[in-house]
């Protein structure tokens, strides 16, 4: 399972960079969900957000699950691509699959550096 330790994230499964404001969802969700084959972002630049609003819907060959935000500010950006390639979402989660990235960003209090998500998944498993 790939973690990267610059990241924060949340017990949904959501990731978030600090440095650059962009947002998406885990590997560990993707691993889960398998095969993902559409998603549809529901927010658009200059939207307002506040933590836990929920930002995107994903849906693979076996569930779907909506996606929240783990940060509150305002979307500077927005990921078009993923919606014409989901599948980028199983190889790069952590790279080109990027949902949104969010400008003036306030971390929500109980996000989780990398060594805590790392233990929080491995719970999950057993």
């Amino acid at each position: 399972m790939n973690i990267p330790a610059h990241l924060k994230y949340t017990k949904t499964d959501e990731w978030y960079d600090p440095g650059t404001g962009a947002l998406g969802l885990t590997d560990y969700a993707q691993s889960q969900l398998s095969d993902l084959v559409f998603v549809e972002i529901h927010v658009e630049p200059g939207d307002a957000l506040e933590p836990g609003t929920a930002i995107a819907s994903v849906e693979s060959v076996k569930a779907s699950a909506e996606t929240y935000s783990p940060v509150g500010g305002k979307v500077a950006e927005v990921n078009k691509a993923l919606s014409e390639k989901p599948e980028i979402m199983n190889s790069d989660p952590y790279g080109q699959a990027w949902m949104i990235k969010v400008a003036e960003a306030v971390a929500a209090s109980d996000l989780m550096d990398a060594a805590a998500y790392e233990r929080y998944c491995a719970e999950r498993t057993h």
